[in-house]
């Protein structure tokens, strides 16, 4: 297994200044998670290298720091992007709703931990809005002191940058942060559009008019500027900023599973387009260059969406009112520590699922399996709660039987006792419902494509399938996958479209 080399040592130089330090935003840190996973790419000339490496701006956020938590097992990445847009043209800016000041402070905040072989990635995602207490410090441009205070967590970037940012982050989750990273909105936008658009699966309809994004159900393929409207988007529904969090894990995960399934990592020139994409905005500490992250990536060629859990840290109390802060979000003090301490003990956060065993073999005689369909589309109410009544309406003998049997393979629960139609002459498959279930009528839809859907008032909860001429066979869905275990957590290959 490689060893990651040691750090550079900091190279002296000028200080930057605030507004230097304000620069990218979200989406782009899920493409810097990504620069942990892309550039391992084989076959990558030094040459490439040294052009790349000399593209990332530099950070020193672990200066004059003192009083650190000790260092775990694996390696602690916070990423980081603010609202800097000051790439964007005038055309993105109207046409993704990018307009507005700055608040020159962190849009979103991730908790990055590789394990120490290099076989799992961990997200934790730590709300904008989190109540934290910045420690005491001295602004390093005017020479100001400032005490110890509360402030939103997203705030500490504000007043003391990436050096502050880190102090707090660590004060909060007991964790050491070994590398520091943040990217913005051209860096992000240039990287999806370079390995070809990112799919993403939504069970309902999308629209947030803040951002521009109105999205139809189904599996859609985003480019750089789509990409950025789904995962800033947070007016969609009710779950505002929680809900927002989930969406960027979401794509993170999908973004990972494209550019490990096309040959990125293989080809040195998809490679340096999308390393040089992504690098031309990211800015790191002085220790985490390409070299570095090559090392990270060399053992995990055989990385894939199931080799990462998602989460965000357990919240204890929302729109806690805070005094000259506003509404804040508290977290479960019991249960974020016992979150930090996995990650610190290098533990996975999801639950451990044990390997099914191995078929035996089977007789000679014996019948063999049937391969199994692999799950479709994301649906919004799982087949398992939705009840269906088969009829054949065609002259073709056993096709109620047939239908009947395909839905319940998929988990729909039928009755299981198919009956004739009336009409026995028809071309095209028909969906009853009543109003009150449309969803589950939708859902039921996309497992019988082509058929119509046609409501029924005072129907009931049982669909009403009638088997036209032009039935095929019926497509497996399942439901978006529902968090697991104490702090919710996903695995990417739950999350990724089918």
């Amino acid at each position: 297994m490689p060893t990651p080399p040691r750090p550079r040592p900091v190279r002296p130089g000028k200080p930057r200044s605030r507004q230097q330090d304000e620069r990218p935003r979200w989406g782009m840190r899920l493409a810097t998670t990504l620069s942990v996973l892309v550039l391992g790419a084989g076959g990558v000339g030094h040459a490439v290298v040294t052009s790349l490496d000399g593209g990332i701006g530099r950070v020193d956020p672990f200066r004059d720091m003192k009083n650190r938590p000790q260092g775990s097992r694996g390696t602690n990445i916070l990423l980081v992007g603010t609202d800097g847009r000051d790439k964007i043209t005038p055309e993105e800016k109207q046409k993704y709703r990018l307009g507005g000041a700055p608040c020159h402070c962190t849009d979103t905040i991730m908790m990055v931990h590789v394990s120490a072989d290099r076989d799992r990635v961990s997200v934790v995602s730590l709300p904008r809005d989190s109540y934290a207490e910045v420690p005491e410090h001295t602004d390093a441009a005017t020479g100001q002191h400032h005490p110890q205070h509360p402030v939103k967590l997203n705030a500490a970037y504000a007043e003391g940058g990436p050096s502050l940012t880190v102090r707090t982050v660590e004060n909060m989750t007991g964790l050491k942060i070994d590398h520091y990273l943040e990217v913005d909105f051209t860096s992000f936008m240039k990287t999806v559009d370079v390995v070809g658009g990112v799919q993403i699966c939504t069970a309902r309809p999308m629209k947030d008019s803040y951002t521009g994004l109105d999205l139809t159900a189904g599996t859609h393929q985003l480019g750089g500027g789509e990409a950025l409207q789904y995962v800033r988007s947070r007016h969609t529904d009710g779950s505002a900023d929680l809900g927002r969090m989930q969406r960027q894990q979401r794509f993170l995960a999908a973004l990972l599973a494209k550019a490990t399934s096309n040959g990125v990592l293989l080809n040195p020139v998809k490679f340096r387009e999308v390393a040089q994409s992504l690098l031309s905005s990211v800015r790191a500490d002085e220790g985490f260059g390409v070299e570095e992250m090559l090392s990270f990536t060399a053992a995990m060629k055989g990385f894939t969406p199931s080799s990462s859990d998602f989460t965000t840290v357990p919240l204890g109390q929302l729109g806690v009112q805070i005094k000259g802060i506003g509404s804040t979000v508290k977290w479960d003090e019991a249960k974020s520590k016992k979150l930090f301490q996995l990650l610190h003990d290098d533990q996975p956060l999801a639950p451990h699922t044990p390997p099914k065993p191995a078929p035996k073999p089977a007789a000679k005689d014996a019948k063999p399996p049937e391969p199994q369909k692999a799950p479709g589309s994301i649906v919004e109410v799982a087949p398992d709660q939705i009840k269906v009544q088969v009829f054949n309406g065609t002259r073709t003998d056993g096709l109620g039987r047939r239908v009947d049997d395909a839905l319940h393979a998929t988990g729909f629960k039928t009755t299981g006792a198919p009956r004739a139609s009336a009409n026995l002459d028809m071309r095209r498959t028909l969906i009853e419902y009543d109003p009150r279930w449309d969803r589950s009528a939708k859902s039921l839809a996309l497992a019988l494509p082509g058929s119509e859907l046609r409501a029924v008032k005072g129907l009931g909860a049982t669909m009403k399938v009638t088997a036209g001429a032009d039935f095929k066979d019926v497509v497996p869905v399942r439901a978006e996958e529902q968090p697991q275990g104490d702090f919710g957590t996903v695995t990417g290959d739950r999350v990724v479209c089918p």
